[in-house]
């Protein structure tokens, strides 16, 4: 007997990647939102590191799906497609600040005085109470602001090693520069932020630049609707 397809959103979220790539290349409209659903967090955090602007990160989302998507068939799978996606995302970001901006010499950005004491940045701890929900969205408006003014190579670096998670061999991979350099800018990046920070530092970090809900949909609509993939009968 044939192998039921997956259907339901339940089904499509515990598809293998394989096998979501696989459908969303026949241009199938729920496999394709399914891989936007589980991407655009990082999609959105990574793009706005770099531009700092909650707009422009919204439109680089549907650039790197419209341009994803269109060739989707050219995937092949020697990466994860969040990686495909992010470097795509990430490309597309770095274009529109180029065009922005003048480049800022990477040598002076990094010039952060060294502190070999410093204890490292704190992720979280402990149990929340009414409390200390209130307290962490209070921080973590306070960490949007200060990862906002990072200079941009210690602030790309951090959210994708400090919020996304992403390996130091990861990060280095998708910019393009030494594991070293990656884990200097991270150190840097924990300086200045411990530095803005210290009275207040806390357990925030799961909660900056939240990309989820109706703003995750209505993108993921925006880009099917711009694909011309059409609803299931």
């Amino acid at each position: 007997m044939a192998r039921m397809v997956a259907n339901t959103a339940e089904d499509l979220r515990s598809l293998a990647e394989d096998e979501l790539v696989h459908r969303a290349q026949t241009h199938d409209r729920a496999a394709l939102r399914e891989i936007m659903t589980r991407n655009s967090p990082r999609l959105y955090r990574v793009a706005r590191s770099v531009l700092r602007n909650e707009g422009d990160a919204e439109d680089v989302l549907q650039d790197t799906y419209l341009q994803a998507f269109t060739h989707i068939d050219r995937f092949r799978g020697d990466a994860k497609i969040s990686t495909w996606l992010t470097r795509i995302a990430l490309n597309e970001a770095l274009g529109r600040l180029r065009r922005r901006v003048p480049t800022v010499a990477l040598s002076h950005a990094e010039q952060v005085p060294s502190d070999p004491s410093v204890v490292p940045f704190p992720i979280g701890s402990g149990e929340d109470n009414p409390e200390r929900v209130v307290a962490r969205r209070q921080i973590g408006a306070l960490l949007e602001e200060a990862i906002d003014a990072l200079p941009d190579p210690f602030r790309v670096v951090f959210v994708m090693r400090m919020i996304e998670d992403l390996s130091v061999h990861e990060t280095a991979t998708l910019l393009e520069v030494p594991e070293a350099t990656v884990k200097t800018r991270l150190h840097r990046a924990k300086l200045l932020l411990r530095k803005a920070l210290e009275p207040e530092i806390g357990t925030a970090l799961a909660d900056v630049f939240p990309f989820a809900g109706r703003r995750c949909s209505r993108i993921a609509e925006s880009v099917l609707s711009r694909l011309g993939v059409e609803p299931h009968s």
